[in-house]
């Protein structure tokens, strides 16, 4: 179901007193909101939260207006939900949630009470930088990647079918999906397949991007991850089977030091582990297709890339 905040987000806007009416906005959505909160920013009460959120509804928001002026986002979305259904074979149900965020994570997974909801925070999606709501200026060409991206999450994370250890530990904690958690418990070889299949998705719904946009790189920080690659893949399979908050932050999360960040004395790019995950996958799809690749064990997945990790370098279509 496609759930579209942003009509209340504006009445926020316009409200006399906003932050009172922010509050009462996170009250009516207070289930799908607390989990946004608790996963891509911080807990949602206290001092800090209510400083975060009179910094929100205080925003220029001219660029806001633009974008939803000048892009039809609900059609997008519905666009993008079908492309991925078909691609996915999709046997779940799960929401989408268009909506304005506080200036963290651009897109998201979530599950809440057991269903799955993919959202995207139009604010970083309108083509311009606003240094008011941290927006990351990207264009709205790319909300398809990013949604197709989240909705292969959920899928993965929720599908009858799905093999996915993710799957068991939403499954174990009530339903509910919880970065922190999931970071904790899953292996590096779930966390690197898991993002990896994510990007394929997104390649194959949404074509067309520069390589590095499906990766959520800057082009120079492509080329460095490009370079440190053999570094990159002889690291990573040394702790395929480990589980550590830590590992996921190193890999796949922004924020690190580059002290947490070097391996053989070499300071590993944020997030590179997107680029080894989307390297390791492409055997697995190209043998048994998306549907099969999405719901199937990180194990099963990465028995098809074996040989390739014996190579000084995989091989990807860009």
């Amino acid at each position: 179901m496609l759930i579209n905040l942003i009509p209340d987000f504006l009445a926020v806007l316009d409200a006399e007193d906003r932050f009172a009416a922010y509050l009462e906005y996170f009250e009516r959505h207070r289930a799908l909101l607390t989990a946004y909160w608790d996963n891509y920013v911080l807990e949602p009460s206290g001092p800090h939260f209510e400083e975060v959120v009179r910094s929100t509804v205080a925003a220029d928001r001219s660029d806001l207006h633009q974008l939803l002026a000048t892009t039809d986002v609900v059609a997008l979305a519905r666009e993008t939900e079908e492309k991925v259904r078909t691609l996915l074979d999709v046997d779940v149900n799960y929401d989408i949630v268009l909506m304005v965020g506080v200036g963290a994570a651009n897109a998201g997974e979530l599950v809440v009470a057991g269903r799955g909801v993919a959202f995207v925070c139009l604010e970083h999606f309108t083509g311009i930088t606003n240094p008011d709501t941290q927006a990351l200026g990207l264009d709205p060409e790319l909300i398809p990647l990013w949604l197709a991206h989240e909705i292969t999450h959920v899928i993965r994370y929720t599908s009858p079918g799905s093999q996915s250890s993710m799957r068991a530990l939403v499954a174990e904690s009530g339903g509910y999906y919880s970065y922190w958690e999931t970071g904790r418990q899953a292996t590096l070889r779930e966390l690197l397949v898991n993002e990896g299949l994510a990007v394929q998705v997104s390649r194959a719904v949404s074509p067309g991007h520069a390589a590095w946009e499906y990766f959520g790189f800057a082009r120079r920080q492509y080329a460095r991850i490009r370079e440190v690659e053999p570094v990159l893949q002889r690291a990573a399979t040394r702790d395929f089977d480990r589980a550590a908050l830590g590992l996921r932050l190193r890999y796949l999360s922004g924020g690190m030091s580059d002290e947490a960040r070097t391996v053989e004395r070499v300071v590993l790019p944020e997030r590179a582990g997107y680029f080894l995950g989307a390297r390791l996958v492409e055997p697995a799809i190209a043998a048994r297709g998306f549907a099969w690749s999405v719901r199937a064990s990180a194990e099963e997945v990465m028995a098809a890339a074996e040989p390739m990790l014996e190579r000084p370098r995989l091989t990807i279509v860009s």
